[in-house]
């Protein structure tokens, strides 16, 4: 296991994942600060769903588990506000938070990936599981990612695709970023998806 290093940290209320890339709009002061030492030093730092709270201010309660995010674009507007894009790298576990001043920071480990391939039969259940509930979402009109999205060759980027297109809550999410097993967190992701796509039809089903 890797020593625990030094990263500046941005509670979230979403979960970001390895290979997945979202856009960030930065305005409070502090984040606006960090983005700055993170452009000019390795462009890395830790997004943490909070559990507790508000991005906005501080006072949050945050989970332990994130990813981190390299900045891949950056524009600064006349106000000091940032337009970022961000993508997930690699898993962390927080061991130690330090102080907010003038960001957050926290000691993390990297989370390592269990060994060995997925089974076919696990990815292909899965796969099937997250678009069969994402026509579901697009019947009822609401917002979620196409249903005919194209997974990566890779097998290892393929599975956190389906886990981030998948429309589950951040909770739901935290549960899958935190399982070091690919093939259980496949399987997780299934079962959740199965349960959610129960409900849409139902939803469907009553008008």
């Amino acid at each position: 296991m890797s020593e625990p290093s030094l990263l500046p940290m941005f509670p979230l209320g979403m979960v970001l994942f390895p290979y997945l890339a979202i856009p960030l709009h930065v305005f409070e002061p502090r984040y606006r600060t960090l983005t700055r030492d993170c452009l000019d030093g390795a462009g890395e730092f830790g997004i943490v769903l909070i559990e507790r709270g508000r991005e906005v201010g501080g006072g949050d309660k945050r989970f332990g588990i994130g990813t981190v995010a390299r900045i891949v674009e950056a524009a600064q507007f006349d106000d000091g506000r940032w337009a970022l894009v961000v993508v997930g790298t690699r898993r962390i576990g927080v061991t130690e938070w330090l102080t907010d001043d003038p960001y957050p920071k926290a000691m993390v480990q990297e989370r390592q990936e269990g060994a060995g391939p997925v089974p076919d039969e696990v990815r292909e259940r899965a796969e099937r599981e997250v678009r069969r509930a994402l026509m579901l979402k697009a019947e009822l009109d609401e917002p979620a990612t196409p249903a005919g999205f194209e997974l990566a060759d890779d097998p290892e980027v393929a599975g956190w695709q389906l886990t981030g297109y998948a429309p589950l809550g951040p909770v739901d999410q935290l549960r899958l970023l935190s399982e070091d097993d690919p093939e259980l967190r496949l399987s997780r992701l299934a079962d959740l998806c199965e349960e959610e796509a129960a409900v849409l039809a139902f939803r469907l089903s009553t008008g």
